[in-house]
């Protein structure tokens, strides 16, 4: 018989309808399996049993009355970026150690309304920022498949509690590549749904023009599951789209899917690419139209988002002052409460974003750096809208490799950034991807990255559906 933690929603959901099990036996087996497992890999910041429990007992009083729905009394993660009332939200950040939640964030409310459980929150790098959940100020979580490597991030603490069968499912948020980096080293599934397709209410601010929360999730229907709760508009934010996600069922024989010779650059892992070239091969067997494309400003991409991006995260960490709320050290006068509180509660990656983001917005460069990368920016996107006039959906990887040793590019930053390139084009032009476990080397996941044009996530999940459920693989 399967354990209780390894079966997916739809699966779980069965299992509660037939009475076979209760959602608080389900919070329970997760809750174990919290303790036994999570020791050696560090997914979780904290674990809300209290919240767990009570909140299992109230799906069971739902599930008895009838009036229940496919994600009640289903047991969750959320990263630690996002907001759960009367709950600690650190961002993975000294600053924001004692912090607690005023309010639920929209995707929360959602989920709620649901009658979900919600195990605790998750480890991330901090603020968001990094691509190894290696940046936390609290721990550095390891990848289930191998405790010697990192996750990816910056969502690893919820890929991983997904890939150790900690959580059913779990909430990350993307900047760039941070739901598909650590979906494809953990092989799970992840979705970066389309800028403004999800609420970004409640969510800790890092680059407020691409930030987008996203599932994680075992498998492609428990994402498609996820994501058709949490998406549409919200009055909280005003960049939210009226979306509706409407499910389609595509053949493979109505489809042309492109393929970035970019995306396909030396230095991309000979293993990595067999994985991938053989899920197109197999599509081009169903049927589906392959065409090679180009997107030639891929190369500009990551330069572009490491400008944009820590301009923003400037802006948006300028809050964290030691005056309204986390950490306030004292000082002899208000500078120094600034400065010391800034000094012991942001970490180096996060202290390297904000002097990079200030000097790309400072008076004298802001034309030569952060005007230049907003109009590669647009370059970008006019590519990605001239490729979607001829293909449906981009295939490509999520990443140049498998997951890296711990500790392994910490000296180097340059080489870590490196690691967000092949994210970074669809970030910035606020497309959707998803990555989609396709191959391993070794014992190592390998991600299929699927590209859609904006608020087709129905093209995608369709065909990471197909792909998942032919054994494309």
């Amino acid at each position: 018989m399967m354990e209780l933690t390894e079966l997916t929603i739809k699966k779980a959901h069965e299992g509660l309808e037939n009475k076979d099990f209760s959602s608080v036996d389900l919070t329970r087996a997760y809750l174990e399996e919290i303790k036994k497992t999570d020791k050696d890999i560090n997914a979780f910041l904290s674990v809300t049993e209290d919240l767990a429990l009570a909140q299992a007992e109230e799906a069971d009083k739902k599930i008895l009355s009838g009036g229940f729905g496919i994600l009640t009394g289903i047991p969750c993660a959320v990263k630690d970026n996002i907001l759960v009332a009367g709950r600690k939200c650190t961002a993975g950040s000294k600053i924001l150690e004692n912090y607690v939640a005023p309010y639920d964030a929209t995707v929360i409310k959602k989920l709620k309304e649901q009658g979900i459980v919600i195990l605790g929150k998750t480890n991330l790098d901090e603020f968001a920022m990094g691509s190894s959940t290696e940046n936390s100020a609290f721990k550095i979580t390891k990848n289930p498949r191998d405790l010697e490597r990192v996750p990816g991030g910056s969502s690893g603490g919820s890929a991983a509690a997904v890939a150790a069968n900690m959580a059913c499912y779990a909430l990350g948020s993307e900047t760039n590549g941070s739901v598909r980096l650590p979906a494809s080293f953990c092989g799970v599934v992840g979705l970066k749904p389309t800028y403004g397709a999800v609420s970004r209410y409640g969510l800790i601010a890092f680059g407020s023009s691409l930030d987008q929360i996203g599932p994680l999730a075992k498998n492609v229907e428990d994402a498609q599951t996820i994501f058709s709760i949490i998406s549409g508009r919200d009055q909280m934010d005003a960049t939210s789209a009226d979306y509706k996600f409407q499910p389609v069922d595509i053949e493979p024989k109505d489809l042309t899917i492109g393929i970035p010779k970019e995306y396909f650059m030396k230095g991309v892992d000979p293993d990595v690419e067999a994985a991938v070239r053989i899920a197109i091969k197999k599509m081009e067997k169903q049927g589906a139209k392959i065409k090679e494309i180009s997107l030639p400003s891929t190369e500009y991409a990551l330069a572009a988002y490491y400008i944009v991006a820590p301009s923003e995260a400037s802006a948006n960490l300028a809050r964290y002052d030691g005056i309204k709320y986390g950490l306030s050290e004292q000082g002899k006068d208000l500078l120094d409460v600034y400065l010391k509180s800034r000094e012991y509660g942001f970490g180096a990656e996060v202290k390297r974003r904000i002097m990079l983001g200030t000097y790309s917005l400072s008076s004298g460069y802001y034309d030569a750096y952060y005007k230049k990368a907003q109009q590669v920016i647009e370059i970008i996107k006019e590519e990605f809208k001239k490729v979607f006039e001829d293909v449906d959906l981009i295939f490509a990887p999520v990443c140049a490799t498998t997951a890296f040793k711990i500790g392994e590019k910490t000296k180097d930053p340059l080489s870590m950034y490196l690691t967000d390139i092949l994210t970074s084009g669809s970030s910035l032009a606020g497309l959707p991807g998803f990555s989609l476990p396709v191959g391993k080397k070794g014992n190592l996941p390998i991600g299929l990255q699927i590209i859609g044009n904006h608020f087709q996530e129905n093209k995608i999940l369709s065909v990471a559906s197909f792909i998942e459920k032919t054994q494309i693989s």
